[in-house]
């Protein structure tokens, strides 16, 4: 996506949303004019929030910073291969950022969303986060607060949906359309975040204003069936990550 085409998209959504994820099956440092992004997002009365694999944070960590990001989502789950000796360096690099971000305001979220499947590998980051982070590493159902502005989330590994996928079961419900959209680079509209391939493409915003995509009859029986614990897309019937809601 464009400079140019980010602008028009928060045009297209202004009075939709007070806030922005950056990702969408992607990783959003990857991206090099994310910075000037987030800059246009605050100067437009949007917050900024990034998902990332946390793999570029040592290097693009501070113009996230800079810039002025709200929250970033950090996905240790993510590094599920490499020797020890490799976590430990990852893990490190990702505390330091975090120490940074956070004693500055920004809301810092390590994500282990892979409860029960981690191979062990999720006590020895939480080990090697604590020798490297001081705080109050107070538990809760949801995780561990570490500190101010700081946090650790748990949570369940999902399958991601695919059209060849069996379909989950026969109730659903999802907040897709509800409580959230997802725009893809080349402008198309989907109902959720799990959408990359845009198989339940609902307009494009480049072309069309928000509101009449989201209005549009294929989204109005997205929301309605769901309100039914029902799913009118297909895609959504081989979702699991729709059978958490239920």
């Amino acid at each position: 996506m464009t400079t140019e085409e980010f602008s028009l998209v928060l045009d297209r959504i202004s009075g939709q949303t007070e806030y922005i994820y950056y990702h969408l099956m992607g990783e959003p440092l990857t991206h090099p004019n994310l910075p000037d992004f987030i800059k246009t997002a605050n100067g437009r009365g949007f917050k900024s929030i990034i998902t990332t694999n946390g793999t570029l944070l040592k290097n693009r960590g501070s113009e996230l910073l800079s810039a002025g990001v709200h929250k970033v989502n950090i996905s240790l789950h993510s590094f599920e291969n490499g020797s020890e000796s490799d976590h430990a360096e990852y893990v490190f690099a990702l505390a330091e950022f975090a120490k940074k971000a956070s004693s500055k305001g920004v809301i810092t979220v390590f994500r282990l969303w892979n409860k029960g499947v981690d191979g062990g590998r999720n006590k020895a980051a939480i080990e090697l986060l604590k020798s490297h982070i001081q705080g109050e590493w107070s538990e809760n159902t949801r995780g561990i607060r570490i500190k101010d502005k700081l946090f650790l989330e748990w949570g369940e590994r999902f399958e991601w949906p695919d059209s060849e996928a069996e379909i989950k079961g026969e109730r659903f419900f999802c907040y897709g359309l509800k409580d959230q959209f997802g725009i893809l680079a080349d402008g198309t509209v989907v109902p959720c975040c799990l959408d990359s391939d845009g198989v339940i493409g609902l307009g494009n915003i480049f072309y069309e204003e928000s509101e009449a995509i989201l209005n549009s009859e294929r989204a109005l029986n997205m929301v309605n069936g769901f309100k039914c614990g029902k799913a009118s897309e297909e895609l959504c019937k081989r979702c699991g990550y729709a059978q958490r809601f239920v």
